[in-house]
């Protein structure tokens, strides 16, 4: 019989003043159009639609 293996996630969600999200802790990031699984530890995820790297943070919120 298969055990099945628990993933336990814990994450701290920080909203930056006109700027990203910061994610921090034990969490997952599924990328479902690449079918992709990571693990990162910390990431900034953009809020302002400007990136050209969505849906992390390129500092192009600072840009004007």
């Amino acid at each position: 019989m298969e055990e099945k293996k628990e993933n336990r996630t814990e994450a701290l969600i920080k909203v930056i003043e006109a700027g990203p999200l910061k994610i921090t802790g034990n969490f997952i990031i599924k990328d479902l159009k690449k079918g992709e699984e990571t693990s990162p530890g910390e990431i900034w995820l953009c809020r302002c639609g400007k990136s050209a790297n969505k849906p992390y943070c390129d500092g192009s919120h600072n840009k004007k």
